[in-house]
């Protein structure tokens, strides 16, 4: 059991002399009662303090206690603030854990255990501190629902959290809200730290994704000193931060038209300091009035962020232009194999434009650096065809913005995460240069 900072979280104990010990725990175990998952702790004066689930032991089983199972014994309530596991506990995984303490629970209630209810226990989760997100394919069971709020209970007491919350889908409704409930707690914020970085969030409100850092921590090795960025899909700093604290760009526009996100996007600016160096779009970025402001632009929406390309080219500056970061979900078909970086050919002949598109090394152009990085990931055709595309796209865009010739060239593409299957979630490093003017 943790609390936010990976400290041991407080238990409730019951504590008696050490000659009713045994009483108690015969008691305790009948009722359903007894914290399994922490030792039973002897105290400094000699009493014995027999940790309990959930959060506080009801009136009429301490009245028990006293008056029937050990009468004349000590009998109050504690909270052991450094809990001890027990040996079972530290033998059992959290999935087993659990497994065991619902069933239990649940045959305590007179309920029949079935495998269809074993089945419709969860098998991974995200831990927030100490709340739990559960995944929408569990607890689907009718029987879970006339077993509520109880249960919920005992799911966070077997984990070591105190704050339960299930995943649903996310809302269609442009915004990108989880479509997540609060099942215990009366809140749905908490922090996450990520490569240094502090994001404190509503889970009920804001998306997170944990399968993104491996892009996160790319962007905040980028050398960005001294460049104006626009963040085009801020949500509550994903990538706004990474910017700003460890890859040094010098300001960011971060746009966002979620307000729930934007009240944690503020939150975090301020934690981590960068407060200063922000500016808050709130609104849809389609309407933004910024332009030629931006050495760098993040376009950090799946499944396509391709609304979004129009405003990008209008806000890359006219005089030197800039990079632009995409986001894709490309679909990739079953059956093809995987482009070595640097390989000329595709299945079936020779890339329709010409190479080096993806290189085993890139640049930033937008600043000149020389920084090179060696990549190991191998690349697929469905990826360099829907990057040519893009480019063409946007240099097109770019000439109808700025009203003069643009060139654009890919940089890189980096794979971010498997999204669906045939189905990955990558990143076009794009840069975009005007044409000197001829004559």
């Amino acid at each position: 059991m943790e609390r936010e900072g990976g400290k041991p979280a407080a238990v409730v104990a019951v504590v008696t002399e050490l000659r009713f010990t045994q009483r108690y725990r015969e008691y305790l175990e009948k009722q359903k009662l007894l914290d399994r998952r922490h030792r039973v702790e002897k105290m400094p004066d000699g009493t014995v303090a027999l940790p309990v689930l959930g959060e506080a032991l009801p009136e009429q089983h301490l009245r028990e206690l006293r008056n029937r199972v050990a009468p004349g014994s000590t009998c109050i309530v504690t909270q052991l603030l450094d809990p001890l596991p027990s040996k079972k506990a530290q033998s059992c995984s959290p999935a087993q854990r659990l497994y065991l303490e619902v069933r239990r629970w649940v045959e305590g209630r007179g309920v029949t255990w079935s495998a269809e209810l074993e089945a419709d226990l969860p098998r991974s989760w995200q831990r927030h501190g100490n709340l739990l997100l559960l995944s929408e394919d569990c607890f689907q069971a009718k029987q879970w629902k006339d077993l509520e709020p109880e249960l919920w209970e005992t799911v966070a007491s077997a984990l070591g959290v105190h704050r339960v919350a299930k995943r649903g889908r996310v809302s269609p409704d442009g915004t990108r809200t989880p479509a997540v409930t609060l099942l215990l707690g009366d809140h749905g914020w908490v922090e996450h730290v990520d490569n240094g970085i502090r994001y404190k969030f509503d889970v009920t409100q804001c998306m997170f994704s944990f399968g993104n850092i491996t892009e996160k921590l790319r962007v905040a090795s980028l050398p960005c000193a001294g460049e104006v960025l626009v963040d085009l899909y801020a949500g509550i700093g994903y990538f706004t931060l990474p910017f700003l604290v460890h890859a040094g760009a010098a300001f960011v526009h971060a746009c966002e038209w979620n307000p729930h996100a934007v009240v944690a996007l503020r939150t975090n600016l301020e934690i981590n300091g960068v407060a200063d160096r922000c500016q808050i779009h709130f609104g849809d970025n389609r309407k933004l009035k910024l332009s030629n402001v931006a050495d760098r632009v993040n376009l950090g929406l799946i499944p396509s962020s391709e609304e979004g390309w129009p405003i990008a080219c209008q806000v890359l500056r006219q005089d030197a232009g800039g990079v632009l970061h995409i986001h894709q979900n490309v679909e990739s078909f079953p059956g093809k194999n995987l482009q070595p970086l640097g390989s000329s050919e595709m299945e079936n002949g020779h890339w329709p434009h010409p190479r080096p598109i993806i290189t085993n090394q890139w640049t930033n152009g937008a600043t000149g650096d020389s920084r090179r990085k060696t990549l190991s990931a191998a690349t697929k055709p469905e990826w360099q065809r829907w990057a040519e595309s893009a480019k063409t796209r946007i240099a097109t865009l770019l000439q109808q913005v700025h009203k003069k010739p643009w060139k654009t060239q890919i940089l890189h593409i980096q794979p971010v995460k498997s999204y669906a299957p045939h189905v990955d979630h990558i990143v076009l490093d794009l840069e975009c240069r005007p044409c000197p003017l001829v004559g």
